[in-house]
């Protein structure tokens, strides 16, 4: 079969309604931790640093912890969304050999171990080098449960939409504090799985606090989705977790886990380390004075 390509002819086709898809592992994670009054913890992992066989350890250690989604990051030379620590993770794993076939056999390899959701976090252009097809094919084939595809906007994403959602695989797209309200509308109703909100313009990165403008823009959210909503860019520490668990249904953690593998001495060392960070995060999604009703 013949590749279809991803250009300016794609934007002829509209957005259009969200897919409704099987009951899959994240719209069923999302469902316990509703009935449970619980914020979700989605862990950011970039796959391949130190190695893949590390990733493989850091993953498991990151769900037994309490992860209830975990990211997988593919590393790719020329990020614009990253701050400079998944920047540096991203270099790290690229110069271990780390490539998109590299990152869909550890999803294989994970899902013989855990059940916990995994989504592929990557910019398009690995996506569209391997080819649609047989990406889709390969990650639904290997377990894995959805693809943010973080440069794909939804103008250019109806035939990426429609071949992975035949395999079974969620689309989630980017909510941003600059998105209008027809914006926000329009990725909505391309999202499948959960909504991704951006806390914040800029990077990647940790920060002290919150934005005060978070909860306007979640409410903005919510007026157009049924969707569970996670929050990332941002997202570090404690007092976070506690705030966003009267906000939205998961708060997304990447840049904190990743400063923990890259100060850690060994690839152990390193499960350890983000395995504590995600317990003492997920504490606090489950004792916090902010929990969802």
């Amino acid at each position: 079969m013949s590749e279809p390509a991803i250009s300016k002819s794609a934007a002829a086709h509209s957005p259009g309604q969200p897919v409704k898809l099987p009951d899959t592992r994240i719209s069923r994670r999302f469902r316990e931790l509703s009935e449970a009054g619980e914020l979700g913890i989605v862990a950011y992992i970039t796959a391949g640093d130190p190695s893949l066989d590390a990733s493989e350890n850091i993953v498991r250690a990151a769900a037994d912890a309490g992860a209830d989604l975990i990211e997988l990051g593919v590393p790719f030379s020329d990020p614009v969304a990253d701050g400079p620590t998944i920047q540096r993770a991203s270099e790290r794993a690229l110069r271990a050999g780390t490539t998109l076939a590299g990152v869909l056999d550890l999803v294989h390899r994970l899902r013989v171990h855990t059940n916990v959701p995994l989504v592929l976090f990557s910019y398009f252009n690995p996506i569209l080098q391997m080819g649609l097809e047989k990406f889709a094919d390969a990650a639904a084939s290997a377990g894995a449960d959805g693809v943010l595809a973080t440069d794909l906007t939804i103008e250019e994403a109806a035939i990426f939409r429609r071949i992975l959602h035949a395999r079974g695989l969620d689309t989630i797209f980017l909510g941003a504090p600059t998105s209008t309200d027809a914006r926000l509308k329009q990725i909505a109703d391309s999202t499948t799985g959960f909504l991704y909100l951006i806390s914040r313009t800029g990077v990647t990165g940790e920060r002290d606090s919150l934005p005060e403008e978070l909860p306007a823009l979640v409410r903005r959210a919510r007026s157009f989705t049924k969707l569970p909503i996670a929050v990332g860019f941002g997202i570090s520490l404690p007092t976070h977790v506690t705030v966003l668990g009267g906000i939205a249904d998961a708060a997304v953690v990447g840049s904190a886990l990743m400063a923990e593998i890259e100060k850690s001495p060994t690839a152990e060392a390193a499960a350890v380390a983000v395995a504590e960070r995600i317990r003492i995060l997920k504490r606090a999604a489950r004792k916090g004075v902010s929990r969802r009703t």
